[in-house]
């Protein structure tokens, strides 16, 4: 590919034609893609999903790889050139050329780097070079000045609360641990003059009738200048001659329209999107929009403390589930299979996903999706059951940038609801010997990350609340959400881990159940597909390996027998095993329904599977429905009798 500047209207993609190796084994790498994934494509290792294969490609995410792209340029002319990673999973260094352009640890930051300099006409090679994730953890936690502790019983792969990573590529009680690597968004180059548009955040203010547009234009000036600004929605316009300064800077263009259509959750009104065009000096992005409000109702009561959303004006119980990474490899999680697993969610009558904190942010189609299938989207920080290093400076620095550039991205994006500081972290607090031998430190720790989040959400001043954890029963109060049932969100796994009947639901009465669940194995069809018939036993090594919760597969087989006779030959075990589930989903989702207004949301564990395993999904791996999600479209009916 040859590049001349007069070619380039907007970024130049340079996501095609990679390669990428370890010395020994080179592939063609896409991107997005991972290097598992190029691996198996080329024949080079066996897919592991198929019975026990995951250990045996651990020297994959223990090996160091370097991905490489050639790409032919013309004299560039005046101006700044940037190059642009929407995202590098995870430690890696950056060359142009043979010169280091930086080295990165955050897979949640876009990774902007000015080339100017170190572009040459003709071919130019860039490398990224990817370090062992693994072996920068561990390295990580080594020097750290004391512990750090994490979920043994989740991560099979130690440390990653060090990594600014998928926690869960480490393993989870329902993931496979690969830690894979690769490039997780595009790869871009572009030219600007006198300054580059970084980013865009956009709310929203509802008056009488009418929204105004607050746009902040958020950029990298180069040169004293003035540049122009202009942003189009709905035929109305804003325009702005904006004098900069090099250096970072915000210019505001603001805009109203009249009698808007107003967007809503699925089954209560319509999805109508506006284009919003948005032009800095020559550079220009578009995005979706729809024009709603939400509120986040957390207002003393009788009992304690609502929690309940509000959506133009109207309050709505919130039905749902929690949402974690599509597939455990990477490339697998297309725009395609994404949709089939939303709109699976629609189907069965919900009208909010949580994005969990333990996965990542997904791309922006996700939440294009969302928001046009009328799916509310409360979205975690990336946060989940570890403690976390907020004692070092430079990986809190880290943190802050990635949750200003996250909290922008989405703001324009209708189906957002919430964003919340993590997931079980206050409550990590107390699950580790460290943390409960040195509260005060670990809790002073925990302050510091979790100030820096709300202080991020109140400088940027998004148009949805934020909320501190999750479960929590309000802000700065850092007591047990577990277990109270009065204020707040509540998680209530009482009748999974403890091993409880399924009316043990009824003990409670949450003012929004943010997670519960209880597992199932998935349909023998998927079970055929990583077992050979003498694995077809739930005490065998292979369906062990594919149960990642200590103890699940008795849990589900002695709760079974409760309910029913118990099966003579494993296929019925297993569809017995469904029946169960959606028997302990419909006695807790129907009785905290029959709750409202007092109860006004529940979000059961989980939607979906990363990969083949007996877990708390109603979609198996693949998206075919288990039977709980037959059952969830009538226990999660609009209207429920």
């Amino acid at each position: 590919m040859t590049v001349q500047p007069d070619m380039i209207a907007g970024p130049l993609d340079l996501s095609q034609d990679w390669s990428v190796t370890n010395g020994t084994h080179a592939v063609s790498l896409a991107v997005p893609g991972d290097v598992h994934s190029a691996l198996l494509d080329a024949g080079l290792i066996a897919d592991p999903y198929w019975r026990d294969t995951e250990v045996t490609l651990d020297w994959i995410h223990e090996s160091e790889w370097t991905a490489t792209q050639r790409f032919d340029f013309s004299a560039a002319g005046d101006g700044v050139w940037t190059l642009s990673f929407d995202g590098i999973d995870c430690v890696a260094e950056i060359r142009l050329n043979g010169h280091l352009l930086g080295r990165v640890d955050n897979r949640f930051l876009r990774q902007d780097f000015e080339v100017g300099e170190t572009l040459v006409s003709g071919e130019n090679r860039l490398e990224v070079r990817f370090l062992s994730n693994s072996a920068e953890a561990a390295a990580r936690a080594a020097a750290s000045d004391f512990p750090v502790p994490y979920t043994k019983d989740n991560n099979r792969i130690p440390h990653y609360n060090f990594l600014r990573k998928t926690h869960c590529d480490a393993g989870w009680d329902w993931n496979i641990a690969l830690s894979p690597l690769g490039l997780s968004g595009p790869v871009t180059l572009r030219r600007s003059e006198t300054a580059r548009l970084d980013d865009v955040m956009v709310r929203q203010v509802h008056r009488e009738g009418r929204v105004m547009l607050e746009i902040d234009l958020h950029y990298t000036a180069f040169a004293a200048g003035e540049v122009e600004a202009h942003a189009v929605c709905d035929g109305q316009a804003a325009r702005a001659t904006v004098q900069v300064w090099p250096g970072e800077g915000t210019a505001r263009l603001s805009l109203t329209i009249e009698n808007p259509k107003l967007w809503w959750p699925a089954g209560h009104g319509t999805q109508p999107l506006y284009d919003l065009d948005i032009r800095l000096g020559q550079d220009a992005t578009t995005r979706r929009i729809g024009l709603r409000t939400v509120e986040l109702l957390t207002d003393a009561d009788e009992t304690g403390a609502k929690f309940a959303f509000r959506v133009n004006g109207r309050e709505i119980f919130m039905r749902g589930a929690n949402w974690i990474p599509a597939d455990a490899l990477p490339a697998r999680a297309t725009r395609e299979v994404v949709r089939d697993r939303l709109v699976s969610a629609v189907e069965a009558n919900m009208t909010m996903i949580r994005v969990w904190g333990g996965g990542q942010y997904e791309p922006d189609w996700f939440y294009e999706l969302c928001s046009g299938l009328g799916l509310m989207v409360w979205q975690d920080f990336m946060f989940s059951c570890s403690l976390y290093p907020a004692h070092d400076p430079a990986w809190l620095a880290s943190v802050k940038r990635e949750v200003r550039q996250q909290i922008r991205r989405l703001s324009g994006h209708p189906c957002l609801a919430l964003w919340c500081g993590d997931n079980e972290v206050i409550g990590a607090l107390t699950w580790y010997p460290e943390a409960r031998a040195n509260r005060d430190r670990y809790l002073a720790i925990y302050a510091r990350l979790n100030a820096a989040l709300e202080e991020a959400v109140a400088e940027a001043r998004p148009d949805v609340a934020f909320w501190p954890s999750s479960p929590s029963v309000g802000r700065l109060d850092f007591g047990d959400g577990w277990h109270d049932d009065t204020s707040g969100d509540m998680h209530f796994w009482d009748v999974w881990h403890s091993s409880k009947d399924f009316e043990h639901y009824r003990s409670v009465r949450p003012r929004f159940c943010s997670e519960f669940g209880f597992q199932s194995f998935p349909s023998n069809r998927i079970i055929a597909g990583f077992t050979e018939p003498r694995d077809r036993n739930v005490s065998s090594r292979v369906m062990e390996v594919h149960q990642r919760n200590r103890g699940g597969n008795s849990r589900i087989v002695e709760t079974l027998a409760r309910y029913v006779r118990f099966p003579e030959k494993f296929e019925d075990m297993t569809w017995l095993s469904q029946v169960s589930q959606g028997l302990a989903m419909k006695t807790a989702i129907e009785f905290w329904r029959s709750c409202k207004p007092r109860c006004m949301g529940t979000l059961y564990w989980q939607l979906n599977d990363t990969w083949p395993v007996a877990s708390w999904a109603s979609l198996e791996y693949g998206g075919g429905w288990k039977l709980v999600h037959y059952m969830a479209r009538r226990f999660y009916a609009p209207v429920l009798v």
